[in-house]
């Protein structure tokens, strides 16, 4: 794999760290992600497969120490706190680059390291909103709706994070220096709307209040429908090409049905057409078309429709439990899942790694009753 050999400490938090340790780990990184000794994100934490866990006091001198030892022997640091946490435990970049050259250390925080915002709290929705692509989501006439925590999280963060640990280690490879990763969600969510923000002139396509344009619900052939069964399916007819298809399959006319024209009079039709059969029965008629309609799958499905199985986008542990695989696919050195590995106990392999670190069985003893560390059990596979 692709990243194998890399080294990778993950300290412990919630969203976008774990999913930008995911990143790596299944590409190959050797990933451990240092729990707190409470464990007070192991129940949450849901992308912890293929990672090992350490449970570390950080408030101790000698916590300190061990995470510096494991520094010492790590590629990449992922630091999810607000700034200043770790320099206050003497584990910020400075400290640690000093005996550390080549360590890319990744600071991933919601509003980043400086500005007014930098050392306030906050979530996706909040990050969402200072990027400006909130303000773009909803319906017309109603408020704006953030699109679960997937864009400032997961895309503007953890996966931006990612991207930028890849961009410094490659640049290591050649300077053999590394350098610290200020992503901040607010400008990784930013960035990731690149598109929406420099469209904004595109003649047609913006312009009108949220929720009356093309692409956000505005017109009746870029929108969802109900089908028979309860289901929906998609449409997505967006060129003059495609819509003319879409239309010959409805048995409609241009006439009848004008693009450009009688959104709202023209949504209601669909609305009624699409009611008359089943999500099936629409894949049967749209499936192999260029009329830009799919069904909308949920979670328990998604993995057996008939273009996901062939490509094997999900691995399924059960039919309750849908885990994607690894993407983008590399030809040679492709990523492969965790998902049918448990999330590991907080502290599972603590006395594994504290061994590999040359720690004598009777200094871990004694690093286990001062509640240095803490080893957690290994939870059961029944």
């Amino acid at each position: 794999m692709p990243l194998k050999g890399i080294k990778v400490l993950e300290l412990a938090g919630l969203a976008p760290g774990p999913f930008c340790g995911m990143i790596l780990a299944e590409f190959g990184a050797s990933v451990i992600k240092v729990d707190k000794i409470s464990g007070s994100y192991g129940s949450v934490d849901s992308l912890g497969q293929g990672k090992r866990s350490l449970a570390l006091n950080l408030k101790t001198h000698e916590g300190v120490n061990i995470f510096k030892r494991l520094s010492n022997q790590s590629d990449v640091v992922i630091d999810p706190y607000r700034p200043g946490v770790m320099e206050n435990i003497k584990l910020g970049p400075k400290e640690l680059m000093k005996t550390n050259k080549k360590l890319i250390y990744a600071r991933l925080t919601g509003f980043g390291q400086t500005g007014p915002y930098a050392n306030m709290a906050g979530h996706d929705i909040n990050y969402l909103a200072l990027s400006g692509l909130l303000s773009l989501f909803g319906r017309y006439g109603q408020k704006p709706t953030p699109p679960v925590n997937l864009a400032a999280d997961f895309g503007g963060g953890g996966l931006m994070c990612a991207f930028g640990i890849i961009l410094a280690l490659f640049e290591c490879s050649k300077s053999n220096i590394g350098q610290v990763i200020d992503a901040s969600m607010v400008d990784g969510s930013a960035y990731l709307g690149s598109w929406l923000f420099r469209s904004q002139q595109v003649p047609g396509l913006w312009g009108n209040p949220r929720g009356k344009n093309i692409l956000d619900s505005g017109t009746h052939f870029y929108e969802t429908y109900e089908t028979k069964d309860k289901q929906y399916m998609c449409v997505g007819a967006l060129e003059p090409q495609f819509y003319e298809i879409f239309l010959e399959k409805l048995g409609l006319s241009l006439d009848e049905m004008p693009q450009y024209d009688k959104f709202e009079e023209n949504r209601e039709k669909l609305e009624k057409i699409f009611k008359q059969k089943s999500q099936a029965e629409w894949c049967a008629l749209f499936d192999g078309t260029d009329a830009c309609v799919t069904p909308v799958l949920n979670l328990k499905d998604v993995a057996f429709h008939a273009h996901n199985k062939e490509r094997h986008t999900f691995s399924t542990i059960s039919r309750d439990s849908v885990i994607p695989n690894p993407a983008p696919r590399l030809s040679r050195t492709p990523g492969t899942s965790n998902g049918y590995e448990k999330n590991p106990e907080p502290g599972e392999h603590t006395i594994e790694i504290l061994t590999e670190l040359n720690f004598k069985s009777e200094e871990i003893a004694g690093l286990i009753v001062n509640e240095i560390v803490h080893q957690g059990m290994k939870r059961s596979m029944l």
